[in-house]
C-alpha cells in the first residue's frame, strides 16, 4: 500500500478530512459511531510511522460495544506526553427540518445556504457577508477539533515535537461520556506500558459564546461541572370528582420548577465568571394511562452547572428549595380547600408535605421493611432493562419503587441524583498551565493579531471533566448515597481519576450555533491561526 504523508497540513487537506469526518453520521448511540472510530484508525494507519508501529493505534471497546481510538507517537528518548482529546459523536439532526438530508454534507449545505441567504436568520446572513463559513452537523462541535488534532499527530510523526503525543478520540461525549469514562483506565495502562509521563490534556472543543452576540475568542483552563438532581413527588390520589380529597403530584413538581427554574441564587461567581442558573430538563407525572384518577406520582430533573460548589452545599441548597416549594404547595392547597369547604359548608382537608433525600428514604425503607423488600424492588426496576434504555428512566423507576413501598410517608418530596455527573475541573492555579496560557495569548496576538481571552471554565460540558478529581473522595459520599443507580448500572472511576490527575487546557476553533441547524465553522481561523497556535501550545506543554 502506498503511504501518504503530510496530507492534512494545507487548508484543502484539512477541509477534506473534516468533510470526511462530518460525512460519517456519527449520532450518539448509532452504528456510525463505530464506523467513524474505524475510519479514524484507518486514516492514521496510512501514516508511515503507524505502519512501522501498528500497535500504537488501538481501538478500545466500551462496555456497550462502541470504541475509543488511541494513537501514540512515541519518541524513544522522551517520557513527557501531551494527550490530545476529542470526541467524534454528534447530536441528531431533526432540527434541520427540510434540510436534514444535507446535514452531513457540509459542502452542499454551505453552498445551498450561501445561495439562499434570505432563508436564514439575520445574524447568520450577517456572518455570510463577512467571512467564510462551513455549515453542517459536527463542523463546529467538534469534528474540526478532531481534524486539527489528527493534523498535529501527522506533524508528530515527522518529529515536530520534543516529546510524545497521544491522540484520544472518544465516542458518546454528547450523552453520558461513556467514551471518556472508558478512557481513564486506558490512559493509566498506556502510561505504564510505554513509560509515559502525562504533562497535560489538551482538548480542542470549539469556543462557545458567553452571551448573545459574543465574538470573543477564548482559551479555557478548565471545564464546568454538572449534576442532574431530581425531585420525586408523591401526593395522594383521588377521583376528579373529589380533587380536594387528594393532592395532585403535578402541582408539587410545578411549584418545584417555579422555585428552581432560572433561579440565579444557585449561580456561582468565581473571579468574575458566572455559572448558568438551573433549568428543568424533564417534568412529568408517572401515570401509565389516561384515567379520571389524579396523578399521585411525578418527577422533575434539573440541569445544574457547577464550578466550585461542594456536593454538600448543593444538597443543602436543593433541600431548602424543596422545603420552600412544599410550603407553597401546602398554602395553595389549604387556601383552596378552605374556600371550597366554605362553599359547601364542610370541613377542609389539610396536608403537610415531607422533604427528604433518597438516602433518608432508603434508610427508612430498610428499617421498616428490611433488605429483602428493597432487593426485590431493585430487581424489578433493573430487570426490565432493555438495550440502550435511558439511565434516567431506570433511576426514576428505582425511586418510585422505594416510595411506593413507603407510601405512608406521603405526601413527600424526595431529592435524588440521576446520571450523568460531570466533576468540574480547573487548572487556572496550575503554574505550568498559567504560564502556557499567558504565552499562547501573547503569541496569538503578536503573530496572528488574534485576541484570545482566558476563561477558567469551558461553558459547555466536556470530557475534560474525566481527567482527574479535584475534590477528596470523601466529599462525594453524599452524591453516591443519593444516586439510586450507583453501582447498579452507573458508576465513575473515582479512584483512577485521582491517579490520573491531569492539568487541562482547551484550545479550539471558532464557530457558532452548536446543536442548532445553523451550526457553522469559521473556516479562516480554523485552517489558519488555529493550526499554528495548537502546534505552539503542544510545544509549550511538552516543555512543561
Amino acid at each position: 500500500m502506498q503511504t501518504i504523508e503530510m496530507k492534512w497540513q494545507t487548508k484543502e487537506g484539512l477541509l477534506r478530512l473534516l468533510e470526511q469526518l462530518v460525512g460519517i453520521e456519527s449520532v450518539t448511540g448509532s452504528s456510525a459511531e463505530i464506523k467513524l472510530a474505524q475510519f479514524i484508525a484507518g486514516e492514521l494507519s496510512q501514516l508511515s510511522y503507524f505502519q512501522e508501529n501498528p500497535d500504537h493505534i488501538q481501538l478500545h471497546p466500551t462496555k456497550d460495544g462502541r470504541y475509543i481510538v488511541t494513537g501514540l507517537v512515541k519518541r524513544k528518548e522522551h517520557a513527557k506526553t501531551v494527550v490530545l482529546v476529542s470526541h467524534f459523536d454528534v447530536v441528531n439532526v431533526e432540527d434541520y427540518g427540510k434540510w436534514k438530508h444535507l446535514a452531513f454534507r457540509p459542502k452542499e449545505l454551505t453552498e445551498m445556504f450561501y445561495h439562499n441567504k434570505h432563508l436564514l436568520p439575520i445574524e447568520v446572513q450577517h456572518d455570510l457577508a463577512h467571512g467564510e463559513w462551513l455549515f453542517g452537523r459536527g463542523t463546529m462541535d467538534m469534528k474540526c477539533g478532531l481534524a486539527s488534532q489528527m493534523a498535529m499527530i501527522e506533524q508528530a510523526t515527522t518529529g515536530a515535537f520534543e516529546g510524545n503525543i497521544l491522540l484520544l478520540a472518544v465516542c458518546d461525549e454528547e450523552v453520558n461520556s461513556i467514551g471518556m469514562i472508558t478512557a481513564v483506565p486506558v490512559l493509566l495502562k498506556l502510561a505504564k506500558q510505554h513509560n509515559l509521563k502525562y504533562t497535560a490534556c489538551l482538548n480542542s472543543e470549539p469556543m462557545f459564546a458567553r452571551y448573545p452576540g459574543d465574538e470573543t475568542k477564548y482559551i479555557y483552563t478548565g471545564s464546568i461541572g454538572k449534576v442532574l438532581p431530581g425531585f420525586y413527588c408523591y401526593g395522594k390520589e383521588s377521583h376528579v370528582g373529589e380533587p380536594l380529597a387528594g393532592l395532585n403530584a403535578n402541582i408539587m413538581t410545578s411549584f418545584l420548577t417555579c422555585e428552581l427554574e432560572l433561579n440565579t441564587n444557585f449561580c456561582e461567581v468565581i473571579e468574575g465568571e458566572v455559572s448558568p442558573p438551573p433549568t428543568c430538563l424533564q417534568q412529568k407525572d408517572l401515570k401509565q394511562e389516561y384515567s379520571v384518577q389524579t396523578p399521585h406520582c411525578s418527577v422533575a430533573l434539573y440541569n445544574m452547572l457547577i464550578m466550585e460548589k461542594s456536593i454538600q452545599t448543593i444538597v443543602e441548597e436543593l433541600r431548602e428549595a424543596a422545603k420552600k416549594a412544599a410550603v407553597k404547595v401546602e398554602d395553595a392547597y389549604n387556601k383552596e380547600a378552605v374556600r371550597f369547604a366554605n362553599l359547601q359548608q364542610s370541613v377542609p382537608n389539610k396536608f403537610k408535605v415531607k422533604v427528604m433525600t433518597f438516602e433518608e428514604l432508603k434508610e427508612y425503607a430498610i428499617q421498616t421493611y428490611g433488605d429483602e423488600a428493597l432487593k426485590k424492588i431493585e430487581m424489578e426496576a433493573i430487570k426490565p432493562k432493555i438495550e440502550q434504555e435511558d439511565e434516567r428512566d431506570i433511576t426514576i423507576r428505582l425511586v418510585d419503587g422505594y416510595a411506593a413501598l413507603c407510601s405512608e410517608l406521603a405526601p413527600m418530596i424526595v431529592l435524588f441524583f440521576a446520571p450523568p455527573y460531570y466533576p468540574s475541573v480547573s487548572s487556572r492555579k496550575h503554574p505550568m498551565i498559567s504560564r502556557v496560557t499567558e504565552d499562547i495569548i501573547n503569541y496569538a496576538w503578536e503573530i496572528h493579531g488574534t485576541a484570545l481571552k482566558k476563561q477558567m471554565y469551558f461553558g459547555g460540558l466536556s470530557d475534560l471533566s474525566y481527567t482527574g478529581l479535584q475534590q477528596p473522595l470523601s466529599s462525594l459520599e453524599l452524591f453516591i448515597s443519593n444516586t439510586p443507580l450507583w453501582e447498579k448500572g452507573y458508576a465513575l472511576p473515582f479512584e483512577e481519576l485521582q491517579q490520573l490527575d491531569l492539568p487541562v487546557l482547551n484550545v479550539g476553533p471558532m464557530g457558532k450555533d452548536a446543536h442548532k441547524w445553523t451550526e457553522r465553522l469559521d473556516v479562516a481561523y480554523a485552517t489558519g491561526p488555529l493550526q499554528d497556535i495548537l502546534k505552539v501550545t503542544i510545544q509549550n506543554l511538552l516543555q512543561g
